[in-house]
């Protein structure tokens, strides 16, 4: 064994890595709408969970970051712990589809098929086709050709790594080392301990199947050390539940009692069985295919002997994390959990989510200010204060958490709704500011002992339907990524602009005719101002959605174009808009604030 046998399987290694690495993250880009409609799809039955775990980690190639993400929902509330305990039995087996793919290795044959099976063969067909697709224009054909080279990459690691550890078979020490990893105990630590430092239980069965290629690694010694691989992939969970709620790191303790006890009772029947009737295969060399086989055979036998236990696992969770003296006091969740921007599609998802959240915080805001207007209510007024505080809250925590999100590689759709995002996220913040500005407008009305007249309180009322319908149709649009939707806002939006100055310019006329009190007439202009303001914050999010879906930032030459460019859409819309708000007729003598 010399140095160059070194450097090659360190190089063999780095490629093999690198490669696993490139190709899961170009999956989770491809598949991040499917990703996120997965993994919404919250179920209490635990089948439905393990399908679902199944699912996503046969999609990102990766236990690890499902378990992650599972803690990361489980530690934000949108996930209770009894949906998680399926989820992850569920990436337990979706794992094994890596070690098959791996297996491949090991094809043998002289016929033209199972030759082009063969990496050797095959790869460097593949990264061909995959940088021709990597040079196109269209991000989805480049992301194809990402996950192709990736591929490449990862599967000539692993023939550098089984050509330079062939040499390791005349090696009387790697024979011996092997021989000792045959004690069940050693190699499940030894498994354990290798895939705890790479955190990756795929790379880690990758290497063990590499290492089949020197013929020394006998089924006695690779079936414990498949076993602690199970257990050491739990390091990565354990480590992003610190920190975390009670329930969070409830999961990651979950996701350790599966694997301790499946490999107990794994290693205690097979044993047992091996007492009384010797396998013989124990002591004879295993190939790719046998390790890929073990991994699925174990994690699926496994799966189905403890699903019916899922409550039992959860009460064991709860036992090791106990709940405190203060459990009647509900723990405090993160609005947004950072741990989610390892898998930016589902981050990219959930702070989508989450500024909705915001949006309906401000409109119920409004909705209850406006109702102050009418009348006055001490608890609805301290509400819309704690609303408003909230809003500035999840303004703060978006803003950073996009940021941060930004940084991230995403697709060109995810990519698109972040810049939407941090467009849209102070608009919806202004609409809650201009809530409590109306419900301290009602306020100072109380204190002044001030009641608009019918026909004012009739006309404000046409104002608030307006901004209402006009919220809730930018709420809609926003939520379900509707440009379509989203182009109805700004006709709307024009006609609250020309109900503003309409009624305005009759207070004006009350005003100079002394039908108005100059005191009332500054609180009804207060009124209006903050209504019409809202409206023009939804006008900029339905703006904002149109220009960056188009890859567009100037919103000026937007409304410019639809505006004055006779945009027959628009002129429909607003005609029928403003045929539905109309000002009822003013009575001269009597209309007064």
């Amino acid at each position: 064994m010399s140095i160059f046998t070194i450097t090659a399987l360190l190089g063999g290694l780095a490629m093999f890595l690198f490669g696993m690495d490139v190709m899961g993250k170009a999956l989770e880009r491809q598949a991040g709408g499917k990703l996120q409609t997965i993994l919404s799809r919250l179920t209490d039955h635990p089948v439905k969970g393990l399908l679902m775990g199944l699912v996503v980690t046969a999609v990102i190639q990766s236990s690890s970051a499902t378990t992650v993400m599972v803690v990361g929902f489980v530690n934000s509330g949108i996930m209770e712990l009894h949906q998680a305990v399926g989820i992850i039995m569920g990436s337990n087996i979706g794992t094994t589809a890596t070690s098959w793919l791996l297996s491949l290795t090991g094809i043998q044959g002289d016929s033209f098929w199972l030759q082009l099976c063969k990496p050797v063969n095959f790869c460097p067909i593949l990264a061909f086709i995959g940088v021709l697709l990597y040079m196109q224009r269209s991000e989805r054909k480049k992301g194809v050709g990402t996950i192709m080279l990736g591929f490449a990459v990862l599967m000539t690691g692993m023939e550098a790594m089984s050509t330079a550890m062939k040499p390791l078979a005349n090696e009387p020490w790697f024979t011996d080392l092997f021989l000792k990893f045959s004690n069940p105990l050693l190699g499940v630590i030894a498994g354990a301990v290798l895939t705890a430092v790479i955190q990756s239980s795929s790379a880690s069965v990758g290497i063990l199947q590499a290492l089949c290629a020197t013929g020394s690694v006998t089924m006695g010694a690779a079936l414990p050390i498949i076993m602690g691989q199970n257990i050491g992939t739990c390091v990565t969970a354990l480590i992003s539940s610190i920190g975390a709620t009670k329930n969070a790191r409830r999961t990651a303790m979950v996701h350790l009692y599966f694997n301790i006890i499946g490999v107990f009772l794994f290693l205690t029947a097979f044993y047992s069985y091996n007492a009384f009737f010797p396998v013989a295969q124990l002591s004879r060399p295993i190939q790719a295919v046998g390790i890929a086989m073990i991994h699925s055979i174990f994690n699926i036998s496994v799966t189905l002997v403890l699903l019916p236990f899922s409550r039992g696992l959860e009460k064991l969770a709860i036992l090791t994390v106990p709940n405190g003296k203060e459990d009647a006091k509900q723990e405090d969740r993160p609005i947004l959990d950072e741990r989610l921007l390892n898998t930016p599609a589902v981050a990219t998802y959930r702070a989508q989510v989450t500024t909705v959240d915001l949006a309906n915080l401000a409109r119920s805001a409004l909705l209850k200010s406006m109702s102050l207007v009418g009348k006055w209510n001490e608890d609805i007024f301290a509400s819309v204060r704690r609303e408003e505080d909230a809003t500035d809250l999840y303004e703060d925590t978006l803003g950073s958490y996009l940021v941060k999100l930004s940084a991230q590689p995403l697709s060109l759709s995810d990519s698109h709704m972040v810049n939407t995002l941090l467009h849209c996220i102070s608009d919806f913040e202004r609409m809650g500011d201009h809530a409590l500005n109306i419900a301290k407008t009602a306020q100072e009305m109380l204190k002044a002992g001030v009641t608009f007249s019918q026909p004012a309180m009739q006309e404000l009322q046409v104002m608030e339907n307006a901004v209402q319908d006009l919220l809730d149709k930018t709420i809609y649009a926003f939520e379900n990524r509707d440009i379509e939707a989203a182009k109805k806002v700004e006709p709307l939006e024009q006609v609250v602009d020309e109900l503003a100055r309409k009624l305005k310019s009759r207070h004006i006329a009350r005003l100079q005719a002394g039908g108005c009190n100059q005191a009332y007439g500054y609180l009804f202009n207060d009124l209006l101002t903050n209504l019409e303001r809202v409206a023009d914050h939804c006008s900029n999010v339905a703006v904002d959605m149109i220009e960056v879906s188009a890859g567009e930032f100037d919103t000026h030459d937007y409304l410019d174009k639809i505006k004055m460019g006779g945009n027959e859409e628009f002129i429909r819309r607003h005609a029928r808009y403003a045929g539905r708000y109309t000002i009822p007729a003013e009575e001269p003598t009597k209309a007064q604030n």
